[in-house]
């Protein structure tokens, strides 16, 4: 799903982040919580200000029956790349993060 100015907030906790693009994946239905976000940064923007603020604002109990626990909410990045990953389980959770880490 493309992130955009209608459904920021829903996916990254806030609407005051300057990007230049991004994409989230997360379960349509089913009771596993599972949210990824990839997001490209605008040049010149402060990429710590950035990530502290959606880790500060995601909700990790936004799904109806299903939740990820605050310290299992990953935000990382790699130069103006920032990911958010919110994945119930964890093998997946590290297996997602172990990916963005070897980009």
């Amino acid at each position: 799903t493309e992130v955009n100015e209608e459904n920021i907030e829903y996916y990254l906790g806030s609407d005051d982040i300057l990007y230049e693009e991004a994409l989230a994946s997360e379960s349509g239905v089913g009771s596993i919580a599972h949210s990824v976000v990839l997001l490209r940064a605008s040049d010149g923007a402060d990429i710590e200000a950035i990530k502290k603020e959606i880790k500060e604002n995601v909700d990790p109990r936004k799904w109806i029956c299903v939740g990820v626990e605050e310290d299992d909410v990953i935000v990382k990045n790699k130069g103006n790349l920032i990911i958010l990953i919110m994945v119930e389980d964890e093998k997946s959770r590290e297996t997602l993060e172990e990916g963005f880490d070897n980009l």
